[in-house]
């Protein structure tokens, strides 16, 4: 923080940033603990990569990664269980803000998450 009127620049931003990372690994631990008891999850998946890459057709980079989901998809539930609950390797962090498994967490239970790690990172900032 800088002392005269508030944060510095890109502060914001940065935690920003960070809330979203433990919003996705939350939810990524979520799917993770039930996708061996729901496999159809991984045929959802595919769905969502089917219509975004359609709607997306235009944005080269977003369907580079969903490119990269259709391939792990079509691997090891190992790899994915992995990808979802990687605490700190950059890479499985940037592909779980593009995870394809929008819609298997209730909302509710998306909003609750979303809650509880906004409060948590506001108590560490106050620390």
């Amino acid at each position: 923080m800088s002392g005269a009127g508030g944060p510095a620049p890109g502060y914001a931003a940065t935690m920003d940033h960070a809330v979203h990372d433990a919003v996705g690994l939350e939810l990524g631990r979520r799917i993770a603990a039930g996708l061996r008891e729901h496999p159809e999850w991984i045929d959802h998946a595919r769905a969502n990569l089917a219509r975004w890459r359609e709607r997306n057709a235009h944005a080269a980079s977003l369907v580079r990664c969903y490119d990269e989901w259709t391939a792990i998809l079509d691997g090891p539930v190992d790899e994915v269980v992995r990808i979802l609950t990687a605490e700190r390797d950059p890479e499985c962090a940037r592909l779980r803000t593009n995870s394809p498994f929008v819609g298997i967490v209730p909302p509710r239970e998306v909003e609750a998450i979303k809650r509880a790690v906004r409060e948590d990172r506001r108590g560490e900032v106050r620390r």
